[in-house]
C-alpha cells in the first residue's frame, strides 16, 4: 500500500509516527504519544486520511489502542480525537467492528458513545458493518453500550443503521449469520422493536430468509447424500441447546473443554432425577398401600410392586438416549473429524433458521396484512382470515405496493416448506396470495417444480384448494400449463437426457392427477393446452432422449453379447472331460463343478435378457409417454439383467480355473482371481449411480427435486 504524508501543524512528528507504525514499533508510538498527547491531532498520516488510531486498530494492536485510547480519554477534546474519519468517512470504531475485537470497540465506544450510530461514505454504522461481519462478540457490546444511551437507543423503532433502509437484521439473515440475526431479534424484539421492518424496496428480514432454501431441512438435506443425511438424522440439537450455546459464544479452542463440562452436569443432573423419582415413588408406594393392585402377578421376587411404563419413564429414556447422541457426537467433534463437525453446524442453522421464523412470525401474528401488504389500509387479525373471502381484501390493499412478493411465495419457489406450512398454519388466507404475474402459491410450486410444497398445498381443505388449482396467470395458463412448460428451471438431479425426460413427464403426471380434469383440457391465451404445450416444449429433449438411450442401449448390448458368447462356450464345455462308460462328468461330485454349471447358466440367461432387452429399446417408438415408465423400465431391466450375467461370469471363471489349481496353490488363488475380477467389478460399480438413480426415478411417483436455489429477490 502507498502511503503519503499530509501536510499539517507538524509534518515532521507525523513522518515520524507514521515510520514507527509502518515498521511495527507500536510500543514507541504509544511512549511518543504519551510524552505529547496533541500529536494525535495531526490528522491523517496516509493518503486515505487514517490517523495513527486508525492504522493500530487496522492493525489489530489491541494493546496499542487501549494506551492510545487511555491518553485520549485525558484530553479535554477527547471525543473530537476519536471521532476522526478518514476519507471513506470512517472513524476508529468501525475499522474496530470490521475486525470484530471487543475490546478495541469498547474503550473507543466508551469514549463517545454516538460513534455507535455514526454514518460513513457509504451510510454504515459501526453496528451494521460488526452485523455485516458478522462479529458476534462486537456486535453485543456495541448493542449494549448503545442502551446505555437510551434517548439515542429509542431515537428510532426500526434498527435501521444500515444503508438504503436496510436493518441490521436484514444484514445478519443476507450474510447467513443466523445466531446473530437471532441476537438482534432476542436484544430489540424484547424492547418493543419492530424486528420485521421492511428496506426502501421493501422487502422484510422474512422476505430474505424465505430465499434462503440452504437455512432449512428441506432445502438443503438432499446436498448432503445419503449417508450423511442418515448421520444429520442420528443428531440430536435441540432448540434449548442452540440458545444456550447462541447465548454464551465461546472460543473454538476451549469449546471441547466446555462442552464436556457441560456433558458431566448434565450427566450428574440427570442421575439426579432418577434417584429423586425412584424416591418418590417408593414413599408414595409406602404412603398408598391400597392403590397398590392385588394381582400377585405383578410382583417382583423381592415383593415391590412392578409399575407400568409412564410417559415418564419414556421421558427419561429419551433423556438417557440424548445424553449418549450428545457424548458421541462431542467426541468425535473433538477429534476433529470435519465431516461431523460440518453435519453438526449444518443442523444447528437449520434449528437457528426455524426459532428466527417462529419469532418472525410471532412478531407480526396481530397485524397480518399489514405484515404481507406494507400500506394496506386495513389489517386483519388471524381469527379473520380463516373464513374472509379473498375477493372482500382487495378493497383493504393498496395497489400501488404490489411489487414485492409476499414470503409465502418466495418460500414455494424455493421450496421451503416449513415456511409455507408455518404462514399457512397462522394466516390461512395467505394461501390466496398472488405476485405480479397473478400466481398464487400452488402455481409458483407447479411452475418451479416443487413436489413438497405442492403435496402440502393438496392436504388443504378440498373447496380452497380448487379454488386455488382453478386461478390462471396472465397468459391465462393454469397449473398443468406450468407443469407442460420447460423453462431455465430445471430441477433434475439424475444424468441423461432420457431420465431427464422421465422427471419432466412424471411430474407433468403427477400434478395433472391432482388438478380438476376440465383443466387439463382449456386453452391458453395462446390456444393452447396443456399436452398441446407439454409436446411443444419436450420436442427437443424427447429427441436428445432418444439418442441417449440409443447410444446407452448400443454400448450396454455390445457388452451383453460378448458376455453371451463366453457364458454359451462356457456353458457347452465340461471341466474335467467326461467318462467314457457312461458319459457322465468326471467332477459331477466336487462342489466347484455344481457351481461352474449353474453359474454359466445363469450368465447366459442374464446375458441373453439384456442383449433382447436393448435390443426392444433401439426399436422403441421413443414417444413422450414411452418416457415416463416403459422406456425406463426396459434400461432398468437389462441392466439388472447385465449386473447378474457379469457376476455369474466371474462366478464361471473362478469355479472354472479352481481345477487347475494344484491343492498346495488353491489358498493363492483366492487374492489372484480378486484382482482378475477387479476391472470388471469397477465397471459394474461405476454404473451403480445411474442404476441407482434410476430405480428411484422409475418405481417413485413423485419425482424428487433438485435443491438448488433461484435468485428472486
Amino acid at each position: 500500500m502507498e502511503y503519503s504524508i499530509v501536510q499539517g501543524s507538524s509534518p515532521e512528528e507525523g513522518k515520524t509516527l507514521f515510520e514507527m507504525a509502518m515498521k511495527g514499533k507500536w510500543s514507541e508510538v504509544v511512549d511518543t504519544c504519551t510524552e505529547n498527547p496533541f500529536l494525535l491531532s495531526a490528522g491523517g498520516i496516509t493518503r486515505t486520511k487514517d490517523t495513527l488510531l486508525h492504522l493500530a486498530v487496522s492493525e489489530g494492536q489491541e494493546k496499542t489502542v487501549l494506551e492510545i485510547t487511555k491518553v485520549i480519554s485525558e484530553l479535554p477534546i477527547s471525543k473530537e480525537f476519536v471521532g476522526r474519519r478518514n476519507d471513506g468517512g470512517n472513524t476508529a470504531l468501525h475499522l474496530a467492528a470490521v475486525v470484530g475485537n471487543v475490546a478495541m470497540c469498547k474503550c473507543l465506544a466508551g469514549i463517545d458513545s454516538s460513534l455507535i450510530v455514526a454514518r460513513n461514505e457509504d451510510g454504515e454504522t459501526p453496528l451494521s458493518l460488526a452485523v455485516l461481519f458478522g462479529k458476534n462478540q462486537a456486535f453485543i457490546c456495541l448493542t449494549q453500550m448503545l442502551m446505555l444511551d437510551k434517548e439515542r437507543f429509542s431515537h428510532s423503532k426500526t434498527m435501521k443503521y444500515g444503508t438504503h433502509g436496510y436493518t441490521i437484521l436484514h444484514y445478519a439473515i443476507n450474510g447467513d449469520h443466523y445466531d446473530l440475526a437471532l441476537d438482534i431479534i432476542k436484544l430489540y424484539g424484547e424492547r418493543g422493536y419492530n424486528v420485521n421492518v421492511a428496506n426502501e424496496e421493501g422487502i422484510t428480514p422474512f422476505h430474505l430468509l424465505a430465499g434462503k432454501p440452504s437455512a432449512f431441512p428441506s432445502g438443503s438435506l438432499l446436498l448432503l447424500g445419503w449417508c450423511k443425511t442418515i448421520i444429520y438424522h442420528c443428531m440430536i440439537v435441540d432448540e434449548h441447546d442452540v440458545e444456550q450455546n447462541h447465548d454464551h459464544p465461546i472460543e473454538r479452542n476451549y469449546r471441547a473443554c466446555v462442552n464436556f463440562l457441560l456433558l458431566f452436569r448434565n450427566l450428574v443432573r440427570l442421575i439426579v432425577q432418577v434417584a429423586i423419582r425412584c424416591k418418590v415413588r417408593e414413599q408414595r408406594d409406602e404412603e398408598s398401600p391400597e392403590t397398590q393392585p392385588e394381582n400377585p402377578e405383578l410382583r417382583t421376587q423381592n415383593g415391590a410392586w412392578k409399575h407400568r411404563f409412564s410417559p415418564a419413564i419414556y421421558g427419561l429414556f429419551y433423556k438417557i438416549f440424548k445424553l449418549a447422541n450428545r457424548t458421541m457426537v462431542i467426541v468425535l467433534i473433538a477429534l476433529g473429524i470435519p465431516t461431523i463437525r460440518k453435519i453438526y453446524e449444518e443442523k444447528k442453522k437449520h434449528k437457528l433458521s426455524i426459532l428466527i421464523m417462529n419469532e418472525l412470525l410471532r412478531s407480526t401474528v396481530d397485524e397480518v396484512y399489514e405484515y404481507y401488504y406494507r400500506g394496506s389500509k386495513k389489517a386483519l387479525h388471524p381469527s379473520d382470515t380463516a373464513t374472509v373471502d379473498p375477493d372482500e381484501i382487495d378493497p383493504y390493499l393498496d395497489e400501488d405496493d404490489t411489487q414485492t412478493e409476499t414470503p409465502i411465495l418466495i418460500a414455494a419457489r424455493n421450496g421451503i416448506s416449513e415456511i409455507v406450512e408455518k404462514i399457512l398454519e397462522l394466516f390461512p388466507i395467505a394461501i390466496h396470495d398472488m405476485n405480479e404475474e397473478n400466481k398464487n402459491v400452488m402455481l409458483l410450486a407447479v411452475q418451479y417444480r416443487q413436489p413438497h410444497v405442492f403435496q402440502i398445498l393438496l392436504q388443504k381443505n378440498i373447496m380452497i384448494r380448487d379454488r386455488v388449482l382453478r386461478v390462471v396467470d396472465k397468459s391465462g395458463n393454469n397449473a398443468a400449463h406450468l407443469a407442460a412448460e420447460l423453462g431455465a428451471y430445471r430441477p433434475w438431479l439424475i444424468p441423461g437426457e432420457a431420465l431427464q425426460m422421465q422427471w419432466e413427464m412424471k411430474w407433468f403426471e403427477f400434478v395433472t392427477q391432482n388438478i380438476p380434469s376440465n383443466l387439463l383440457t382449456r386453452c391458453n391465451n395462446d390456444g393452447k393446452t396443456p399436452e398441446e404445450l407439454f409436446i411443444e416444449n419436450h420436442k427437443q429433449l424427447v429427441k436428445d432422449g432418444g439418442k441417449w438411450l440409443i447410444k446407452t442401449s448400443e454400448s450396454y448390448s455390445l457388452v451383453a453379447a460378448l458376455i453371451a458368447t463366453v457364458a454359451f462356450a462356457s456353458s457347452t464345455a465340461v471341466p474335467g472331460g467326461v467318462k467314457e462308460d457312461n458319459g457322465s462328468p468326471t467332477l459331477e461330485n466336487r462342489t466347484p463343478f455344481h457351481l461352474f454349471a449353474i453359474s454359466s447358466l445363469i450368465a447366459l440367461c442374464f446375458s441373453v435378457t439384456a442383449l433382447v432387452t436393448f435390443l426392444s429399446i433401439l426399436t422403441s417408438r421413443n414417444k413422450e409417454k414411452d418416457f415416463g415408465k416403459d422406456l425406463p423400465t426396459k434400461l432398468l431391466i437389462g441392466l439388472t439383467s447385465l449386473f447378474f450375467s457379469i457376476a455369474a461370469v466371474l462366478i464361471t471363471f473362478c469355479s472354472g480355473h479352481f481345477f487347475v489349481i494344484d491343492e498346495k496353490l488353491k489358498y493363492v488363488a483366492y487374492p489372484v482371481y480378486a484382482a482378475t475380477c477387479l476391472p470388471v467389478t469397477f465397471f459394474a460399480v461405476m454404473q451403480f449411480p445411474l442404476y441407482f438413480d434410476l430405480i428411484e426415478s422409475t418405481f417413485k411417483k413423485v419425482p424428487r427435486r433438485s435443491y438448488k436455489a433461484s435468485v428472486l429477490i
